[in-house]
């Protein structure tokens, strides 16, 4: 598998995340030699107990991070970031828990837009939004070296790629800036060889941050 950087919009101060930011930014992307090849789409629900016997209920997450990667169609992803777990089960989990009645969606999202093929790199660029609404709450970009999957050793290639990045979009003068923020996957109990959870880890820490404006 290759390694991903998830990367989220911070704009600057005074300033409010619009849809021509998304715009601009991927027209860098094909200003670079981004070649389109279609979209993509992941969605993340944030779930909530709905147990009702108090005596029970310290027994089990009150709340998590459900995900659906497009690139796993057929897995489901826990993010239980209080214990520092991500649980990988059938996608047919979803529908289990909706018949056992255990958990309900609190609020759901989708991280969807275009994805760019740039050499060895896959750049996906996308709007945070509310399932069922326009109503934009960020602006998310994958950023994929494709021939490794040590999460160390390509740090330098993807450093300098996304510099490129950067000093590219900064011919636009736009308001704000891409922001990485590396997590440390050992607390997750992650190794260095990349996989699906890894990128889990790094979607919970982003939208972590966008969860009290997106109820």
């Amino acid at each position: 598998m290759s390694i991903k950087w998830v990367l989220c919009w911070q704009p600057n101060a005074g300033t409010t995340i619009n849809s021509q930011i998304l715009i601009e930014v991927s027209k860098c992307v094909e200003s670079i030699n981004g070649v389109k090849e279609g979209g993509w789409k992941n969605t993340f629900c944030f779930y909530k107990t709905m147990l009702k016997e108090q005596a029970n209920a310290s027994e089990f997450p009150q709340h998590f991070l459900g995900a659906s990667l497009q690139e796993q169609p057929d897995k489901f992803y826990m993010a239980l970031s209080r214990k520092r777990l991500i649980v990988e089960a059938e996608s047919s989990m979803q529908t289990i828990m909706e018949n056992l009645q255990s958990y309900s969606i609190k609020f759901a999202l989708n991280c969807e837009g275009f994805q760019y093929r740039l050499g060895d790199f896959r750049v996906r660029v996308g709007k945070v939004v509310p399932i069922n609404s326009e109503n934009l709450r960020g602006i998310v970009m994958e950023m994929e070296y494709l021939p490794i999957s040590s999460w160390k050793t390509p740090h330098l290639i993807m450093s300098e790629f996304l510099e490129i990045l950067k000093e590219t979009l900064g011919k636009k003068s736009l308001p704000g800036h891409f922001l990485h923020a590396e997590p440390n996957f050992s607390e997750f109990g992650l190794s260095d060889q990349y996989t699906s959870r890894h990128t889990i880890v790094q979607y919970a820490s982003i939208l972590a941050q966008m969860s009290t404006t997106a109820q």
